[in-house]
């Protein structure tokens, strides 16, 4: 296998995707991981070995339960559903899954019936089957110990619920093959998870977090009751610690971690007696808080920010994690509203060394950050940065948002091309969005809601907006859009930009801000028509009426470069278009185009009715930038639409509507 990447799919895998899978445990997170692998990999045959007949036939409800409950939302077709429930066998027979690609153990936490397990287990698969425990606390090397083949084991832990929580964490400890690893970051990826890699610790990496922010709460409940800490501790988080505590029944478990924590970490980690006597804690759900006084308040937030952070920077100074797979698994597994270092960088060095210094006051023992507070905030959060053969990868990663871009993400892809754009060493520069679902899904438009009705400010906006994508205009080293799933609104004027574009052939591109009744002000009412002039009623058509555009008819107009069957042949097309464009690159048109424009009714391809004011507001930014008389002159028209824009009634029922999570009606706007 190639040596790791940043962006696993970049990998060569060492194997196939599975064919066969056993899971070993048929009770609370078992089913949820196999119903994962099978909605992912339909035509897998998938094991569930439990000792109970009773938890196997619960667990097949499960998938009929969840299966029904996709196809009524429309999240599954029936089709797919019966791919689901296929090939799925429920076993109390080890000697089934003897020929079983990969087995994954799923049971208690118990160390010494997890040793039992994979005894059971080794000893009926072949050498090369893969053997991973969903652990979320016992370190590999303890589980693993008695294998014979330790190479090909690991920890994949997963999060509840696991069929829709997208983190899983991949250990790598001493003995494991990293081929294995890589391969299981790999496979993750391709299957719609987010692989986060951690070191073979007692907890991993999110747990420490999550364990210890509860056993936190629950040391202060002699100040402050439950109801009143989850109140205070919404501010971080989206459901308090005891409201969690209570949905995922996780008493047990804290007192079990924290226990192995303490063990092998010192007593400061042990859990507090109360887990052991407290069945249901008597707190509010979210966005119910109770009133807690200003000096109860501010001891406990201290308190809760104190522990987030000594565990945070223990996490990154220890090497046990990375310091962006920890901000993006806090916000994707456990719930947090921003990750640690984020909130850090927000808060500033007053206020979190103020919390720092109560935590070591009263809870002496726990670690505190061995480094300066912004020493924390020297890495990229939203992009990973990788190199083939000269060729800078940049990918977007923000899978909770399908790689939609916001300031943060365009500071940062800017920042690596003007590190890297005089280097003589780097020949180019390749975008591509992580995982498999989507190159980049737009532009977020939570900005955009505070600007509704203030042109000016809408169109300053834009103008921002666009700063990386002029950047990219003048740009003397190629970079090559690489897209796969989704090119959506700002996405695909990302990827315009670019020199070149490579797609899979199942890819498709769509402006759908139409559908919003508003205008896309970055480019896209302006650069087509200077790159492809010839393909501009397809432009009309997409600008329009939001039809989309399948990779296939865009590589025959030209707009796509080449196409590819699959993710590892479009990195190698888009590699190879970078090499070709160097040295060749073509400015867009510095001159007037010609466009015409037919007219059409107001209704998208999909047969939504539109905002006739927000088609009109298009249409004349289409003809005005096609006539001006320089390219920078023609982008102005398009800041100056999508500030117009922000005043219409079409563009507050449609951003209504989004944030509602409702249709439009755009019957009484002009």
């Amino acid at each position: 296998m190639t040596a790791p990447f940043a962006n696993p799919l970049l990998a060569t895998p060492a194997r196939a995707l599975p064919r066969a899978v056993a899971v070993i445990g048929a009770g609370t997170i078992g089913p949820d991981i196999g119903y994962y692998l099978k909605s992912a990999l339909p035509d897998l045959k998938l094991y569930l070995v439990d000792v109970s007949q009773k938890a196997l036939d619960s667990a097949l409800q499960r998938f009929q339960d969840y299966s029904k409950k996709a196809v009524a939302k429309g999240k599954l077709t029936k089709a797919a559903a019966q791919a689901v429930a296929a090939n799925l066998v429920a076993t109390l027979d080890y000697a089934d899954i003897a020929g079983c690609d990969w087995v994954i153990e799923a049971a208690t936490e118990n160390l010494t019936l997890k040793r039992k397990i994979f005894a059971q287990i080794e000893a009926v698969v072949g050498p090369d089957a893969l053997i991973t425990s969903n652990t979320s606390s016992l370190p590999a090397s303890q589980i693993f110990s008695a294998l014979k083949y330790k190479q090909r084991a690991t920890v994949t832990h997963f999060f509840a619920p696991a069929w829709r929580n997208p983190v899983v964490e991949v250990i790598r400890w001493s003995k494991t093959d990293p081929a294995v690893v890589e391969y299981l970051r790999w496979l993750f990826c391709m299957t719609g998870k987010l692989p986060l890699v951690t070191g073979d610790v007692v907890c991993f990496m999110l747990d420490r977090v999550f364990d210890n922010w509860c056993n936190e709460a629950a040391l202060l409940l002699n100040q402050a009751t439950a109801a009143e800490i989850d109140s205070v501790a919404v501010e971080f988080v989206h459901a308090g610690p005891f409201f969690v505590l209570n949905l995922t029944r996780g008493n047990s478990i804290i007192t079990e971690s924290n226990a192995l924590q303490a063990q092998q970490e010192g007593g400061h980690y042990l859990p507090v007696p109360v887990f052991r006597s407290v069945d249901t804690w008597l707190t509010v759900p979210p966005g119910k808080p109770v009133e807690v006084a200003a000096g109860t308040a501010k001891a406990v937030r201290e308190r809760l920010l104190g522990i987030l952070l000594s565990q945070s920077a223990d996490i990154v100074d220890r090497r046990i994690g990375d310091a962006a797979d920890l901000d993006l698994g806090c916000r994707l597994a456990l719930g947090f509203r921003q990750g640690p270092f984020e909130l850090m960088h927000q808060l500033g060095s007053k206020t979190c060394g103020r919390a720092l210094k109560r935590l070591h006051t009263e809870r002496p023992g726990m670690p505190m950050p061995q480094r300066v507070f912004p020493s924390y905030q020297n890495f990229l959060r939203h992009i990973l940065v990788d190199d083939i053969d000269g060729v800078k990868v940049i990918t977007l990663r923000r899978p909770e948002a399908l790689n939609a871009l916001h300031d943060e993400m365009t500071n940062e892809i800017l920042s690596v091309i003007q590190r890297f754009e005089k280097d003589p060493q780097v020949t180019g520069f390749v975008l591509v969005g992580y995982g498999t679902r989507a190159f980049c899904a737009g532009a977020d438009i939570g900005r955009f809601v505070e600007m509704l009705g203030d042109e000016w400010a809408a169109e300053v906006y834009a103008r921002d907006c666009a700063r990386l994508l002029v950047h990219l205009d003048r740009c003397a080293k190629p970079v090559v859009a690489a897209i796969h799933g989704m090119a959506l609104g700002g996405g695909f004027e990302l990827a315009m930009r670019c020199h070149g574009i490579v797609a899979l052939k199942s890819a498709w591109i769509q402006m759908p801000e139409v559908t919003l009744g508003i205008v896309p002000g970055i480019g896209a009412m302006v650069v087509p028509y200077r790159r492809w002039p010839h393909a501009a009623d397809t432009f009309n058509a997409m600008l329009r009426k939001a039809e989309r555009l399948k990779a296939s008819r865009a590589h025959e107009l030209g707009v796509v470069d080449a196409l590819a069957r699959d993710y590892a042949s479009l990195m190698g097309k888009a590699v190879e278009r970078v090499r070709e464009l160097s040295g060749q690159i073509k400015p867009i048109a510095d001159a007037p185009v010609s466009v015409s424009i037919a007219p059409i009714e107001a209704k998208a391809a999909s047969g939504q009715i539109l905002s006739r004011e927000c088609i009109d507001l298009i249409e004349k930014a289409i003809l005005e930038a096609a006539a001006a008389p320089t390219f920078a002159t023609a982008l102005e028209v398009g800041y100056k639409a999508f500030g117009r824009s922000a005043c219409t009634a079409g563009a507050q029922e449609g951003i209504a509507a989004f944030q509602a999570k409702r249709r439009p009606d755009f019957s009484k706007t002009k």
